[in-house]
Formats: structure tokens, C-alpha cells, sequence
């Protein structure tokens, strides 16, 4: 009898850890954003943070820091994709961040798309000064979601935590 009762429960612990590493690869997690803004002069910076899908092209804005529309434009690359594509970013918006300041956001990442070619763009603006396509662009994988990613153009780096 104890045979048939361990191995019941065996099946049934193997089948909870099954499906809970299942749901963990079909849904989202959530990771908190730190960026580390260089120190420069000027207005506050507008990021657009992206996922860009194994061919190059934009899949999904993740996170949008710069809370008016009119700027939107200085982001040229961002902003001609969502112009194709328009995506509602009400939810996903805050504020600017300017130079020395750090800010902290939460971004929401399909588990399916890790380790799977994509890419985490993050593309920068300053009014009257250089638009940066590419100031930090790291590959969407578990060793570059663990690790601090240093910008090239305003931000000084980034890192992820799990939310």
C-alpha cells in the first residue's frame, strides 16, 4: 500500500513541476529596468525600449520613458515603425530622465523570446542634441537579463532584476 501511495505521489509531483516549468516558458515575467543616464547637459532624455525580432525588425515596444507625443518623432527609427504598426502605449509610459539620473521602470518580456535570436533595443534622443538608434542594444537571453549592459550614447548602462 505505502508502494502505490509514493509512487501516486510521485507522478503527481513530477506532473505539478512539469506544468509549472511549462507556464513558465509560455508566459511573461516581469523585470524591473534600472538606467544609468550618463552625465550630459541638457534637456531630459526620451528611451524607447524595444524588443526587435530575429530579422531586425521591431516586434514590440516594451517601455516608453518621455511622456509627450510631439517628441515622439526625435526617436526617427521607433517612431516610424509604431507609425506602421500603432501600438498603445498608455500603459507603458513614464517620465523623461535626465543626465546623471537613473530610472527605474518595470517591462513585461514574452518568456518564448528568451534565448530565441531577439534583441532588447534601447534607443535615445535629447532635444537639439544626438539621436542614438542603438545607444544600448543586448541580446534577450538569461546571462544578458543577469548582467549590467553599457550604453553608448546618454545611457551610461542598465540592468535587469526579476519583478
Amino acid at each position: 500500500m505505502s508502494n502505490i501511495f509514493k509512487t501516486v505521489l510521485l507522478v503527481l509531483c513530477l506532473s505539478f513541476f512539469n506544468a509549472t516549468k511549462m507556464q513558465a516558458q509560455t508566459g511573461t515575467s516581469k523585470y524591473k529596468c534600472m538606467i544609468q543616464m550618463s552625465n550630459y547637459m541638457g534637456e531630459g532624455a526620451y528611451v524607447v525600449i524595444s524588443l526587435i525580432n530575429p530579422k531586425n525588425a521591431y516586434d514590440k515596444t516594451l517601455y516608453v520613458l518621455g511622456p509627450d507625443k510631439q517628441w515622439y518623432k526625435t526617436i526617427k527609427e521607433w517612431h516610424a515603425a509604431n507609425a506602421k504598426k500603432p501600438t498603445n502605449i498608455s500603459a507603458i509610459t513614464g517620465a523623461s530622465v535626465t543626465g546623471g539620473d537613473r530610472s527605474v521602470n518595470t517591462i513585461e518580456i514574452d518568456n518564448a523570446k528568451i534565448n530565441k535570436g531577439y534583441k532588447l533595443r534601447f534607443e535615445s534622443a535629447v532635444e537639439d542634441k544626438e539621436y542614438y538608434v542603438k545607444d544600448l542594444e543586448i541580446p534577450l537571453t538569461t546571462e544578458s537579463l543577469s548582467k549590467k549592459s553599457d550604453g553608448t550614447g546618454y545611457i551610461r548602462y542598465v540592468r535587469f532584476s526579476p519583478n
